[in-house]
């Protein structure tokens, strides 16, 4: 077995460094608590926001009035809201404005036209504008320098594989230290711990280089593993059957559509929605965030390709949106377009819809950030009840920081390294590093990629049945002995990668076991045996957790605001 380092003891482990994350650990100590990030890479450099963002969903009384019930229901109408409790989506929105004066504070200009606040992007004509347009380029490196100034210790390149409960409650986690040439595992004792480790991508075949994982839009090393861990230990799942498909350049696998100020357009010119004629940076064409498949549609029906079209735009527009290119992280686009001359003031641009991933969906948490293991918090793209991207993870980062660093101290901490589970776990993962010969990690997550695809495909035009999910429980319980018993790994980076890839096992059995048991088309959840969409499970969520090697599936009522 892998050794093990001296056990590290804080009050509040944060599970990520991501945006979330940074967000949790700053709240945290400044309510007094000893917080300790586990960070898999390296915070300056991590997650889905490691490059940059320009759209913070922001609720602003100065600008939206008084009356915040306008802008929850545009939150909720808008791409992220059709998954929310909405007691969360309005805790969000109250502690919105003042998290993003704290960014503008440190040093992530959130008002980069001046001495106010802007809002642009994603909005139908006529309505409020929610989403705060700013930049983020360095938005990681300063969430990284303010939570050092601020006390918090960063741990990085040391994952978190497993959480430890004790006496029914969090105890702390096990992470695998991969900072030196051999690998190690690492206790962290912890009397709260927060999840915040971002999407689950590489679920399914890449769609625009299928074979080549890590060609997503998001960042491809967030593998869903607080689902998984949480899923071990007997944590609420929620939503998990509904998949999420993001849109983008086709091919090129870059998020940041609101970014493009053009309108889109069949090849004949005629304009694929009907919200605006000219786009501008303040109302861009906000079609594709209603018609989320178009680009899929108009292929399969022969009507296609789907294009944006910028060359409408102004010369100042045009040289806004290159900014906000780069605030929002595309320097790869911005680059690719200088070197091939690519014009977008002459030239359309082709969009696709990319593979689905997990986004929104996991994790259940109260209005605290609690999950329904006592001391285990959640906050960002995991969060099964409440999603706003990188708005949601920071403000939902501070306020679970915020309360899990104020209940610190009247909790106790356990010995979470006299875990029998520690042992099991860590014996586990170190067979692939010990086993002699065997094949790669890449090839279970190529196989589970297969699985996912042919028997819990998405929407659109791919459907799900009961015949098929269950095949793919089948199929996915032998991917899994099967590499439990051969993969085989040289070091330390390789073993991250298969256990990421294990929890994206463990995200395909929630995903397919709580699809099962939504008997209703709904959305990208599309079943041939039941094609109607159900109106009476409209305002219901499903929850799956483990109990005792049986699986658990509930429904509840969405807790209205």
């Amino acid at each position: 077995m892998l050794k093990f380092n001296a056990p590290i003891t804080t009050d509040v482990l944060v599970v990520g460094g991501g945006i979330g994350g940074l967000c949790a650990a700053i709240a945290s100590v400044r309510e007094g608590a000893k917080t300790l990030v586990a960070e898999k890479s390296d915070t300056r450099r991590s997650g889905s926001g490691a490059t940059g963002n320009d759209h913070f969903a922001c609720y602003y009384p100065k600008q939206h009035g008084n009356d915040i019930g306008v802008i929850l229901k545009e939150l909720r109408q808008s791409l992220v809201g059709a998954y929310h409790d909405e007691k969360l989506s309005l805790r969000f929105l109250e502690e919105s404005l003042h998290v993003a004066d704290l960014w503008h504070e440190w040093g992530i200009n959130m008002k980069p036209f001046g001495d106010d606040y802007e809002f642009m992007g994603h909005a139908y004509p006529g309505r409020p504008r929610i989403w705060l347009k700013y930049d983020g380029h360095n938005q990681k490196q300063v969430l990284t320098r303010q939570a050092r100034k601020e006390g918090v210790e960063i741990l990085n390149h040391h994952p978190v594989v497993d959480l430890v409960v004790a006496d029914g409650e969090i105890a702390g986690a096990l992470a695998l230290d991969i900072s030196q040439d051999e690998p190690s595992f690492t206790v962290i004792r912890a009397k709260k711990v927060i999840l915040a480790t971002g999407t689950a991508n590489r679920l399914y075949p890449a769609a625009g280089s299928p074979g080549w994982p890590f060609n997503t839009a998001f960042c491809p090393a967030c593998a869903g593993a607080a689902q998984a861990q949480g899923w071990r230990i007997g944590a609420k799942m929620v939503n998990m059957e509904m998949p999420n498909r993001h849109a983008g350049p086709k091919f090129f696998a870059r998020a940041g559509k609101s970014t493009w100020i053009g309108v889109y357009r069949y090849p004949n010119g005629k304009l694929l929605g009907p919200f605006v004629d000219k786009a501008t940076r303040y109302v861009g064409d906000i079609t594709c965030d209603v018609w989320n498949s178009a680009y899929t549609d108009v292929l399969l029906n022969g009507s296609g390709p789907a294009y944006i079209d910028c060359t409408q735009s102004s010369p100042e527009d045009l040289a806004f949106m290159r900014e906000g290119m780069i605030s929002e992280g595309l320097t790869t686009l911005v680059d690719y377009m200088d070197r091939t001359g690519l014009d977008v003031s002459k030239h359309a641009v082709e969009f696709m819809q990319y593979e689905p991933h997990i986004i929104g969906r996991g994790l259940e948490i109260d209005i605290d950030g609690q999950t329904s293991i006592p001391g285990l918090y959640a906050a960002g793209d995991m969060v099964g009840n409440f999603r706003a991207d990188i708005a949601g993870a920071a403000v939902y980062g501070w306020i679970a920081g915020g309360h899990a660093g104020r209940n610190a101290a009247s909790a106790a901490l356990a010995e979470a390294e006299k875990s029998p589970w520690v042992e099991e776990r860590a014996a586990y993962y170190s067979r692939f590093i010990e086993r002699k010969r065997g094949a790669g990690w890449k090839e279970a997550n190529l196989g589970l990629q297969q699985i996912m695809d042919s028997y819990a495909a998405a929407g659109p035009h791919r459907l799900r049945s009961a015949t098929l999910l269950t095949a793919g429980l089948k199929y996915l319980g032998d991917l899994r002995k099967n590499s439990e018993e051969q993969i085989k790994v040289d070091d330390g980076h390789s073993l991250m990668r298969a256990i990421e890839s294990l929890d994206l096992m463990d995200n395909g059995e929630i995903i397919m076991h709580a699809a099962l048991e939504r008997r209703e088309t709904r959305d990208m959840h599309r079943r041939s045996d039941y094609t109607f969409t159900n109106p009476l499970l409209a305002d219901k969520f499903l929850t799956v957790r483990k109990q005792g090697g049986n699986v658990i599936k509930e429904w509840r009522p969405r807790r209205n605001a």
